[in-house]
């Protein structure tokens, strides 16, 4: 009886550390605080909603580029100025791949916004975004940014 009780607790235990939820994410309240590219991308979107342009702007390179269906090729200023015109609720970010080269991370994700473009209320569909950041003297910076589009049902 006893070696039941043991085996089934080491089961939970195991089933439990698959599941990766015994440990929780480590909050990011600055830049400073970031872990990884999922907590670069988290600080990221947290400095947009709260319109940190100055913050957000120093952890993006000179050469920064973003691509985006509706507006295509956009520079650093472009891309501020972009992001200016959202007007964000809420958003939720998920489904994170990640890999590492060097000092270089490429982030993807999936985010769904709620809040409004230029006035205009934001699609409900998820849409999948992928980053390129690199670690350099001033901390991390981003190099790219692509909206790849909705999320496919």
């Amino acid at each position: 009886m006893r070696n039941g009780l043991v085996v089934s607790v080491l089961l939970c235990l195991v089933m439990e550390l698959q599941g990766c939820s015994v440990w929780r994410e480590h909050a990011v309240n600055n830049w400073s605080d970031v872990t990884g590219g999922e907590s670069l991308e988290r600080n990221f979107w947290k400095e947009v909603k709260a319109k940190n342009w100055n913050e957000l702007s120093r952890h993006l390179a000179g050469n920064y580029i973003s691509v985006t269906p509706e507006e295509g090729r956009m520079d650093r200023a472009a891309t501020v100025e972009h992001l200016k015109q959202l007007r964000l609720d809420d958003y939720s970010l998920g489904d994170f791949q990640i890999e590492l080269n060097g000092q270089t991370l490429v982030v993807t994700y999936t985010i769904a916004l709620r809040g409004t473009y230029a006035e205009q209320p934001l699609p409900s569909v998820p849409v999948r975004m992928m980053t390129v950041w690199q670690q350099q003297n001033g901390g991390w910076m981003a190099l790219a940014h692509s909206v790849m589009g909705p999320v496919a049902k």
